[in-house]
């Protein structure tokens, strides 16, 4: 994609997304991993995983076994991050991208309806600026309150199920796939993200991130 269409796809983001928040507010480990991710370039054969703090943390490489994918996460980062950070991403045409975003939005207290609306910017700008890029939706994985370590998340599950079941609809709006991660991460019964994958109630140790890759592997692979 030449430097114009890519400006292009950016100002169309811009102008339809009122609420977005410029990089000078963000954290700064967030502009330091996002000037160091528009050194690193992206080419057509790579396949790319978008996300927040949970997809930062994981070594997703070494667990998929697969040299074409390179970690684009970053800590604390939210829905409008993403939608400002991507262009360097969508500019290399990748050949695969899995998106996993939404968590902290639900813990800034918006409507289900605000966060569908934010993430549908997301694709379409996805969809226009790279439209051969195999897109990937992954829901919003469960939480466990039992630990008591989120306040701002607690009592938000029917939130983050809404906020999911939308994002399934938009995913088949759009014709990309959508992964339920829920059928992997959670206890059945309660809908909580299982112990034994958590030490905190949102993020994930090693036994959650070998369950994730295992279920998303077929995905990379095919």
């Amino acid at each position: 994609m030449n430097k114009i269409v890519a400006a292009a796809c950016g100002l169309t983001v811009f102008s339809l997304l009122s609420m977005h928040v410029h990089s000078e507010e963000r954290s700064e480990y967030w502009r330091q991993r996002v000037s160091l991710f528009n050194r690193l370039p992206i080419s057509s054969s790579d396949i790319v995983f978008v996300g927040n703090s949970i997809t930062d943390g994981g070594e997703l490489t070494e667990l998929l076994g697969d040299g074409r994918v390179k970690n684009r996460g970053i800590n604390s980062d939210d829905i409008d991050g993403v939608i400002s950070r991507i262009d360097n991403i969508l500019a290399g045409q990748p050949a695969k991208l899995f998106l996993l975003i939404g968590i902290n939005d639900v813990s800034h207290n918006l409507s289900v309806q605000s966060l569908l609306a934010k993430y549908e910017v997301l694709v379409s700008k996805i969809r226009e600026c790279s439209p051969e890029t195999r897109l990937y939706i992954q829901s919003v994985m469960p939480i466990n309150n039992d630990f008591g370590r989120y306040k701002n998340l607690k009592g938000k599950e029917e939130v983050i199920v809404s906020f999911n079941s939308g994002l399934r609809e938009l995913a088949l709006k759009n014709c990309v796939e959508y992964i339920d991660l829920w059928e992997v991460l959670s206890v059945p019964d309660s809908g909580k993200l299982n112990p034994d994958f958590t030490n905190d109630g949102l993020h994930l140790t090693g036994e959650g991130y070998i369950a994730w890759m295992g279920h998303i592997k077929k995905y990379v692979c095919e």
